[in-house]
C-alpha cells in the first residue's frame, strides 16, 4: 500500500481529472462553463482543491533572444478540500469569467495563426504531480473589435499576423497583451512598415491602441509612433469606424511628417 501511495503521487494509479466544456467558444468579457469530472484511483487521496484557469501562449523577449511560455491568467476554485476514495466518481459544475482583455483567437471562423488559449483544470493533491487537463478555447472578437478589423480591411490594411507579448502597456489588466499586425495599404507603402493594433477592452467599450512602425529614410532611422482611439460597444458601424481609424492613423503620421 505504501508503494501505491508513492506511485499515486507521481500520477500512476492516482485520481484523474477531466473537464468537459459546454462550448469551447467564448468572447472577452464572456464566460466558459462546463463540468469537472473526478475519478478516484487505486488508493484514497486527500484533495486540497480543484481549480480551473485560462492559459495562453505568450512571446517573451530578453535582449536578442525570444521564446514562448505559457501564462496562466485568472483562477476559479471548483471544489475545496476532501478525500477521493478508490474508484469514486464525482462531478462539479463551474463557470469561469473570461477577462475583458483576453486575446482573441478566431475571426469569422478563421483561426488566427499562433494564437492559443485553453482552460487548464488541475486537482491539487499534496505531494502529487499533476499535469492537469487542457481544453482549447476559441475566443471570438466582440462586435466592436470585429468592426475595427473590418474597417482596417476596408481601408486597405492587410492582416499580417498576431502574437501575444509578455509585459504590460498603459491600461492593460493582464501580464501580457495581444498585437494584431497589418501591412499598410499602397498609399502608405514606402513610409510605413506596418500597423500594430492592441485591444484594451472593458465593460463600457474598447481602447484601440495603434502603433505605427515608420520606415526610416536615407538619413533617418525608423521609429514607432503610438496613439489611442476610444470606442463604445455600440460603435459597430464599419464605415464610421473606418473614418475614425483613418483620421487617427493620419494624425499619427502628421506627428512625424510623413503624411
Amino acid at each position: 500500500m505504501a508503494f501505491r501511495n508513492v506511485m499515486a503521487r507521481f500520477g500512476a494509479g492516482g485520481a484523474d481529472v477531466e473537464a468537459v466544456l459546454d462550448s469551447p467558444d467564448t468572447t472577452p468579457g464572456g464566460s466558459v462553463t462546463g463540468t469537472v469530472h473526478l475519478a478516484g484511483g487505486r488508493v484514497p487521496q486527500e484533495i486540497a482543491e480543484i481549480r480551473v484557469a485560462l492559459e495562453a501562449t505568450v512571446e517573451v523577449e530578453s535582449g536578442d533572444s525570444s521564446w514562448q511560455e505559457n501564462a496562466v491568467f485568472g483562477t476559479t476554485v471548483v471544489a475545496g478540500a476532501s478525500t477521493i476514495e478508490p474508484g469514486e466518481q464525482r462531478s462539479a459544475r463551474f463557470s469561469f469569467p473570461v477577462p475583458w482583455q483576453c486575446p482573441i483567437t478566431s475571426l469569422d471562423g478563421w483561426q488566427l495563426r499562433g494564437m492559443r488559449v485553453g482552460l487548464r483544470t488541475r486537482v491539487d493533491i499534496p505531494g502529487a504531480v499533476d499535469a492537469g487537463d487542457l481544453d482549447p478555447v476559441t475566443v471570438h472578437p466582440l462586435p466592436v473589435q470585429r468592426t475595427v478589423l473590418q474597417a482596417l480591411d476596408q481601408l486597405g490594411f492587410a492582416f499580417r499576423g498576431a502574437d501575444v507579448e509578455k509585459g504590460r502597456i498603459a491600461g492593460s489588466d493582464l501580464p501580457f497583451y495581444q498585437e494584431v499586425e497589418f501591412a499598410p495599404p499602397g498609399s502608405l507603402r514606402g513610409r510605413v512598415n506596418e500597423l500594430e493594433v492592441t485591444f484594451l477592452a472593458d465593460a463600457s467599450g474598447v481602447e484601440v491602441v495603434l502603433e505605427v512602425d515608420r520606415r526610416g529614410g536615407l538619413l533617418t532611422e525608423g521609429r514607432d509612433v503610438a496613439g489611442r482611439l476610444r470606442l463604445s460597444h455600440a460603435d459597430t458601424d464599419v464605415r464610421a469606424v473606418a473614418g475614425r481609424l483613418d483620421a487617427a492613423v493620419r494624425q499619427l503620421g502628421a506627428r512625424r511628417g510623413w503624411l
